[in-house]
């Protein structure tokens, strides 16, 4: 069980506090109720973008990082789709610093022309190293419009296309800043040996005199039910041919969502699951194979992903993987089920012996709704049972469901 204490600014930063006397270090974690899928169509890849501009300095602090790191911390950050998240370590005696630097840029970016050229040749450096210039790179530039038609999943973090960063103006991202990073569109959660009434002083200080925004409104489009199954071929020059596969699934706060994870972790969660065991071990049909479920807040995907040996043909690999998943509704058995459980169960308490871990859950599930969902977890992962495996495994992977991406190596 996690104890945690909660309290709402008067400006709407919503504070989680978690005593944990057992390590010298406070985690400080404030989650933006911001992702990519709160972008224009027109000028995606913005989340991701300020995930750099924040470390570009603010109103009043030219440099974030080196305050951080003299009072002996370390920070970091991260976008998806649905949030972007900055979080700090440091040592108790200095956590008033990691207060004062992150409500300064929560104040106000210092927003010069030279700190957002930096910035935008960065991430436009990023998404040719990693996304263009690299084998598979650009995977999931194809798999997000290959399975949303409808909704802003229908691109990835870094954004449709480079030429939106490239274009970014000031004014658009003052628009973006302003319209997101936000007090009333923030939580923060400070984890450690630290008392309730000594964050609340803090928060007080630091966060209390900063305005309320008016957040921009989201436009989230609800993905159409898919009707006929999505297929795209691409060559490329990579050493394998891969194979991509993707079934719509529900999204995180679903009751399904539990089942579906476990499904997961059934396939495809080390190598004595049924896809390695069967075609990586056995059959020696594929060189790596996963599967995973995407975990985002509106329905999302079920994610099946090989790298095939030579000789293989696409469409053996692909009838290989259906045939498994088409057992998977016919001989689990509960010592089977029992397993996958037992190994989330090991993940997530080893998980929360990290202080940082459980200042990130603790405001993400807030964000869900309530940061105690973070005592109920593994009993709604005990209670799925071979019924609901079963029952969920007909419903998503039906043919109509699946979009599928054939990655072709030139080789």
């Amino acid at each position: 069980m996690i104890k945690f204490d909660k309290f709402v600014l008067k400006n709407g930063l919503r504070v989680i506090v978690h005593k944990d006397n057992t390590t010298p270090t406070v985690a400080f974690n404030l989650l933006y109720n911001v992702g990519a899928r709160d972008e224009n169509p027109k000028k995606t890849g913005f989340a991701h973008l300020f995930e750099h501009l924040m470390f570009g300095g603010s109103v009043n602090i030219p440099d974030f990082d080196k305050p951080i790191q003299m009072v002996g911390g370390e920070n970091n950050a991260f976008t998806n789709n649905d949030i972007t998240n900055y979080y700090i370590t440091l040592p108790k005696e200095n956590i008033e610093t990691a207060f004062w630097i992150e409500s300064d840029r929560m104040l106000s970016l210092a927003f010069s022309e030279k700190s957002l050229e930096v910035q935008r040749n960065v991430v436009v450096e990023e998404f040719k190293q990693r996304y263009l210039n690299q084998p598979y790179g650009d995977v999931w530039l194809l798999l997000h419009p290959l399975a949303y038609k409808m909704h802003p999943y229908n691109w990835a973090t870094i954004g449709k296309d480079i030429s939106h960063i490239q274009n970014a103006k000031m004014k658009d991202v003052k628009d973006f800043f302003y319209g997101h990073y936000a007090p009333n569109n923030a939580i923060l959660t400070v984890a450690g040996n630290v008392k309730t009434s000594e964050v609340k002083m803090l928060a007080e200080k630091w966060f209390g005199m900063i305005e309320p925004r008016k957040i921009t409104k989201r436009n989230l489009p609800k993905e159409p039910v898919q009707e006929k199954p999505q297929t795209k071929k691409v060559i490329r020059d990579v050493p394998y041919d891969a194979i991509y596969k993707l079934y719509h699934t529900c999204g995180r706060m679903h009751k399904d969502y539990h089942t579906t994870d476990l499904i997961s972790d059934l396939l495809a969660n080390g190598k004595s699951s049924r896809l390695y065991n069967s075609l990586v071990k056995d059959k020696a049909m594929f060189a790596e194979l996963d599967g995973f479920v995407m975990g985002t807040i509106d329905p999302g995907l079920f994610v099946i992903t090989g790298k095939l040996m030579k000789g293989v043909s696409m469409k053996d690999a692909d009838n290989a993987i259906l045939n498994e998943l088409a057992k998977l509704e016919k001989d689990i058995t509960e010592r089977e089920l029992e397993k996958v459980k037992n190994k989330y169960e090991a993940n997530i308490v080893l998980s929360e012996m990290s202080v940082l871990n459980k200042a990130m859950n603790l405001g993400y599930y807030e964000l869900l709704g309530d940061a105690g969902m973070i005592n109920s977890e593994i009993d709604k992962y005990r209670s799925v049972t071979i019924k609901d495996v079963i029952r969920l495994t007909k419903k998503i992977f039906v043919k109509n469901n699946c979009s599928t991406l054939f990655y072709h190596s030139n080789k």
